[in-house]
């Protein structure tokens, strides 16, 4: 009988940790939850742990901890606080699996120890390679620790490479919705609320995410996370519109063929491959895709001038060093501005490249580097932010 896997799932009450639950519910008899995690919201990580029974979960914000404890108190889970205690329990022997659905860089230090533990991990946190893709590299050249991607343009490109020589990729086609916001005038765009950001076209995604879609931040990301999952440079991954997410992204290859990898804009298709990777596809009885409801599939280049922050994640992945570390930093500090109607949509990309422009520069970064630089761009990035009476 096939030993089931213990999974430690970081993120667990967000989209993608909700979804990786219904994984681990699909097939009891390959998963169980071991380890959950999740930052405030206590109510949706009681809930599970009630259900799931884990061995440890952790409440990430100490301000909830009593409460987690009390509600948890009649049961055998084992209730933990704070970013220490998250660290520390991913390196636990008992975990197979650790899936890294924090959202920002917060997914960094327990990414770092899981690897240096040699964990297998499904990685849904792509700022963990946008801010430290270098260190992380390096790390995995000397531990048995695997990199499994959780995203589906990722997910997708993994498929297309599986049997090809890595020598013979000329590029990455890296699709992209377009987002809310891509059919609206750019005019209009400083005028954009967050209750406007948040409805995106095809995928349900949590609010962070939703507004770097909409800014196109979020095919910045990816496309530093690909060249370090992948080991492409950044001028050979091309970010293709594609509204329909039916195409979740292609490979291009010397002979000038293209495949890609196709599915539904479901996120439990990409975590279900992920999960049952490197032994088997998992079966599963989801809906399917048919030709007759997708018969007509665009592909259109993305408007660069009303999306400035992608020509942003290019100028950062070409500097390399600390600069895709102060990037992301700066975009967490303007998206929450946003997300509080504090500053305009458009002041997102602003405030975001003034502080490139600011930050010392640190070329080749140990881990101490990155949380320095991490700091000071996200005060910097705060003085920005206008105070409001």
């Amino acid at each position: 009988m096939e030993k089931i896997r213990n999974i430690a799932l970081l993120g667990s009450t967000g989209s993608i940790g909700t979804q990786t639950i219904d994984i681990i519910k699909e097939y009891p008899d390959k998963f169980a939850a071991w380890l959950l995690v999740a930052n405030t919201h206590a109510d949706a990580l009681i809930a599970q742990a009630r259900e799931m029974r884990p061995k440890h979960v952790v409440i990430a914000d100490e301000r909830y901890y009593d409460q987690a404890r009390a509600a948890l108190a009649d049961t055998e889970v084992q209730v933990h606080t704070g970013a220490d205690a998250i660290t520390a329990l991913v390196t636990d022997p008992d975990i197979d699996t650790v899936v890294t659905a924090m959202v920002g860089y917060s997914g960094l230090a327990p990414t770092i120890a899981a690897i240096q533990a040699g964990k297998r991990i499904a990685l849904a946190n792509k700022e963990t390679l946008v801010v430290a893709g270098e260190l992380i590299t390096r790390l995995l050249q000397t531990s048995p620790s695997r990199l499994y991607p959780v995203d589906s343009e990722h997910g997708a490109f993994y498929q297309c490479l599986v049997g090809e020589r890595r020598e013979d990729v000329e590029k990455l086609l890296l699709t992209a919705s377009g987002g809310p916001f891509r059919t609206t005038p750019k005019e209009q765009l400083r005028n954009m609320k967050a209750a406007d950001a948040l409805h995106h076209p095809n995928w349900s995604m949590g609010a962070k995410i939703t507004i770097d879609s909409a800014t196109m931040m979020n095919k910045g990301f990816e496309m530093i996370e690909a060249k370090w999952l992948f080991g492409v440079e950044a001028d050979d991954i091309e970010i293709v519109v594609h509204p329909q997410s039916i195409v979740h992204s292609m490979v291009q290859f010397c002979d000038g063929s293209v495949k890609a990898q196709l599915g539904l804009p479901d996120m439990h298709l990409p975590i279900r491959y992920a999960l049952g990777l490197p032994t088997e596809r998992l079966r599963s009885n989801c809906r399917r895709m048919t030709i007759a409801d997708y018969a007509s599939l665009t592909f259109e280049q993305p408007d660069r001038d009303k999306f400035p922050l992608i020509d942003t994640a290019y100028r950062a992945a070409a500097t390399g060093g600390n600069a895709p570390c102060v990037m992301n930093a700066a975009n967490e500090i303007a998206v929450a501005a946003f997300l509080h109607d504090e500053i305009a949509f458009t002041e997102i990309s602003e405030i975001i490249n003034e502080t490139m422009q600011r930050v010392a520069f640190v070329k080749t970064p140990s881990y101490d580097d990155y949380v320095a630089s991490n700091a000071e761009a996200r005060a910097l990035a705060q003085s920005f932010i206008p105070r409001r009476p």
